[in-house]
């Protein structure tokens, strides 16, 4: 099993940036893909934007030249830097990892941008 722990969430101004962190730790060999997803309220869940072990990575057109992702494979830790932030980014912020076809997900995080 992997066990994820996201943190950094927040409430910040519209404008202002946020850094997400989700620590993986558990049984912990392969993992290929690490990934953020959001879920606003009455809204489904979306991707935010996705890393692979090797390669680019992939992002909503929604955050696009706002969010950037980034990994640190040492420690098992996936990143999301969050700049120009929107009300409309409000959401729980979900990290999701990949490992030998299974999936997990974190507990999530929530942001909240004030208008």
């Amino acid at each position: 099993q992997v066990q994820l722990v996201e943190s950094g969430g927040g409430l910040v101004q519209a404008g202002g940036s946020l850094r997400l962190s989700c620590a993986a730790s558990g049984s912990i060999f392969n993992i290929n893909t690490m990934a953020w997803y959001r879920q606003a309220p009455g809204k489904q869940r979306e991707l935010v934007a996705n890393i692979p072990s090797w390669g680019i990575p992939n992002y909503a057109d929604s955050v696009k030249g706002r969010f950037t992702i980034s990994r640190d494979n040492a420690k098992n830790t996936v990143f999301l830097r969050m700049n120009s932030l929107k009300p409309e980014d409000t959401a729980v912020y979900l990290c999701q990892v990949i490992q030998a076809s299974r999936v997990y997900w974190g507990q999530g995080t929530q942001v909240t941008v004030s208008s």
